[in-house]
């Protein structure tokens, strides 16, 4: 059976220390698949009139395509192309809710994510998020430094 890596992307600095580790990890694994994440922070409630929820929507769309091809699919072929089974996704919401809800979905054995004293997933999940994410995760939680 294959095991699932969930990695969390925040596009900054860390990243490539939560893939390093990833990478390691996978090597160590043997058969591993590495799921890179990259979530965009969204919230479902604001109130707002009929044109602004069509921008709105508008705006996610041009974030997710932006994330994708900004963050995602290059982390992702750079894996592959280093002989990583590799895929990306990227969605919208909460931070810490999303890493444990894909990895959930993707029966995953593992998340990692950096910590990052400027940008990033962990900017964002640090705090009662990332104790939330570490504490009520369903899989281990691996926080690089």
């Amino acid at each position: 059976m294959t095991a699932k890596i969930v990695v969390g992307l925040g596009g900054g600095e860390g990243e490539s220390r939560a893939l390093t580790y990833a990478k390691k990890m996978a090597k160590l694994i043997g058969e591993c698949e590495l799921i890179v994440v990259y979530v965009v922070e969204w919230s479902p409630y604001t109130f707002q009139t009929p044109e602004e929820n069509a921008e709105r929507h508008k705006r996610r769309e041009q974030e997710i395509e932006a994330a994708t091809s900004r963050v995602v699919n290059p982390a992702v072929e750079a894996l592959r192309g280093e002989g990583y089974s590799a895929r990306g996704l990227v969605r919208h919401g909460d931070v810490a809710d999303l890493l444990e809800i894909i990895a959930k979905e993707e029966g995953a054995d593992q998340i990692v994510v950096s910590r990052t004293s400027k940008e990033g997933v962990l900017k964002r999940v640090f705090g009662s998020s990332t104790a939330h994410l570490v504490m009520h995760a369903s899989v281990p939680v691996t926080v690089v430094a």
